[in-house]
């Protein structure tokens, strides 16, 4: 983990080294993005009231959900790429992505239709059951790889703006049992190397596998009847996100993105999603590296925000995902304004290989 943390005073470090320590090893691309920013910022608030005026910016965390009760800091504030276009100041995974201010890009916000959820989960269902999915052995590792950029709200001095990750490479990878790891992300670590994901974490702890951070061999274990898993999500997710129906729409969404769900868990995961009130669809949605397709989406009532799970239009394989600000944004988020691609992701390869940090060209 670099060492690029702001500097707090000691009671206010502490409190955050406290909420880190129950945290989980790492967590779905995107979801961090919902609460690490506004964590941060929210110290910042606090500590400049207590220090000199000087600039910040926010450490790179993976905050786990149940670690953030905090429903005034649950809004993702994130941006994009449009059609394959890099945010200013940016990288391509060569090194850190530098921080950059400045607006946003934006999008017409697509117009939904209540109506198409179930045929479409039930395309995507048929297609991953099409699939070759191979079984994860002991001692092989799950690789997934990723695009993805974000913007938050950015403190220097008494100046507000919203500063972003460009477009970058995201590459992850974990053992079955979620103990080993190795993530690179120069939006997360300084190092082009990447950092360790291995259990114990920093603090000496051993997170269980659980929703918010897991393990295939936890996959495997959850019932794979749609009724029986929406009924597990919603018990485990319960106080957690702005709403009932959300939290469980965005867990759903995690498992879809880096991680890696047998086929049956998958069709479940679909099923389940149908059953959430308030999903509709969206006629066209561009993930990160520009692909178009249609979506799966849940408006947050409470944030503004629609997340939406984009699906090739022909294939109806998942393609990434994306966050937009529809609603007005108070508070802090006042600058993220109705039609910003609050948050982009596009996956780009799943695959099992045979040893850590080895990408599948050379699995042998």
């Amino acid at each position: 983990m670099s060492a690029n943390t702001p500097r707090h005073s000691p009671g206010t470090r502490q409190e955050a080294a406290q909420l880190l320590s129950r945290t989980a090893r790492d967590l779905p691309t995107g979801r961090h993005e919902h609460h690490k920013e506004r964590l941060m910022a929210h110290i910042e608030q606090t500590q400049r009231t207590q220090e000199a005026p000087r600039a910040t910016t926010p450490r790179r965390l993976r905050l786990s959900r149940p670690a953030i009760a905090l429903p005034a800091l649950a809004a993702a504030v994130a941006a994009t790429v449009i059609a394959g276009t890099a945010l200013t100041g940016g990288g391509s995974g060569n090194g850190p992505v530098r921080l950059a201010t400045g607006p946003a890009l934006t999008t017409e916000i697509g117009a939904t239709s209540p109506h198409g959820v179930t045929r479409l989960l039930d395309q995507a269902s048929l297609t991953t059951a099409r699939d070759a999915h191979p079984t994860p052995r002991p001692g092989q590792y799950i690789y997934i790889a990723s695009k993805t950029a974000d913007t938050f709200v950015r403190t220097d001095h008494d100046h507000t703006s919203l500063a972003s990750h460009a477009l970058h490479d995201r590459q992850v990878w974990y053992s079955p049992d979620g103990t080993k790891g190795w993530l690179i992300d120069p939006a997360v670590n300084d190092s082009p190397e990447g950092e360790t994901l291995s259990l114990p974490d920093e603090q000496g702890n051993t997170p269980v596998a659980g929703l918010n951070h897991p393990s295939y061999d936890y996959l495997a274990k959850l019932p794979t009847d749609p009724d029986a898993l929406l009924a597990k999500i919603y018990k485990e997710t319960a106080g957690h996100g702005n709403s009932p129906d959300q939290e469980a729409f965005t867990t759903i969404g995690d498992l879809l993105g880096e991680s890696y769900p047998p086929p049956a868990l998958t069709k479940a995961l679909f099923k389940a999603a149908a059953k959430i009130p308030g999903v509709v669809t969206v006629n066209d949605a561009v993930d990160a590296v520009g692909r178009h397709g249609t979506a799966v989406a849940r408006l947050d009532d409470t944030s503004g925000q629609r997340e939406e799970w984009i699906f090739d239009k022909n294939t109806h394989v998942f393609l990434g995902k994306r966050t937009i600000q529809v609603g007005k944004a108070s508070g802090p988020e006042h600058l993220i304004k109705p039609g910003t691609i609050l948050f982009t992701s596009a996956i780009t390869q799943r695959a099992i290989v045979d040893d850590i940090k080895q990408v599948p060209a050379q699995n042998s």
